[in-house]
């Protein structure tokens, strides 16, 4: 509307400028408060097929984004570390496999020399993977957080558990700044679990009143 009127009154002399030509976008998203909880987590695991059950510990635990997932190769993990190269940054990162995540591939029948595969056993196509996802995902009840938003969930747990933005940036790939501006702007800044964790480490250096 306001664009229409500033329009009409260039067009008559009346402006020499609309501000709003040519003004590109006037929103731009973000995925602030977009973390994957402990809940979300356990309900997918509880009713996702289990062909997806991989990939979400692989996020989880890797902090990698869904292409470079998908394209993961078995000869990259050799038991103990998962070695790649990120697609977007050409990074290469050498991730420590937890138990969890060990105990999920260690695990896994080997139908493709690609890791992650469709219940057919064929590797996923992006579109094919978003669309089994976004159904699991709904049959789970998880509304408001993507498979991308496990990126970001990766970093906010990392550094719950008392990781250093360097040991972040090292497992995930990020730059330094980017990690900073993940924990400063966007999740650890709306997660209850640090404030949480915070006063118990104040109450641990507060001495009792006698």
């Amino acid at each position: 509307m306001l664009a229409r009127v500033l329009s009409w009154s260039k067009d008559r002399g009346r402006i020499s400028v609309n501000p709003c030509e040519r003004g590109g976008r006037l929103y731009r998203g973000s995925r602030a408060e977009k973390i994957w909880t402990a809940d979300d987590e356990t309900a997918f695991l509880k009713t996702s097929p289990a062909h997806l059950h991989l990939p979400l510990l692989l996020a989880l635990w890797t902090g990698q984004r869904q292409g470079d997932l998908l394209r993961l190769p078995w000869s990259a993990y050799d038991g103990t570390h998962i070695r790649l190269k990120q697609s977007k940054t050409g990074s290469r990162v050498v991730v420590p496999v937890g138990t969890t995540l060990k105990a999920a591939l260690d695990k896994a029948t080997k139908r493709s020399t690609i890791i992650l595969t469709t219940i057919e056993g064929k590797p996923w196509t992006p579109d094919g993977f978003r669309v089994s996802w976004r159904k699991a995902a709904i049959k789970a009840g998880i509304v408001g957080v993507t498979f991308n938003d496990l990126r970001g969930t990766a970093v906010t747990r990392l550094a719950l558990a008392e990781c250093t933005e360097a040991e972040i940036a090292t497992i995930t790939g990020h730059s330094l700044r980017d990690v900073r501006s993940i924990l400063d702007a966007h999740y650890l800044c709306r997660d209850p679990a640090l404030a949480e964790s915070a006063i118990r480490k104040l109450e641990k250096r507060t001495k009792s009143p006698k």
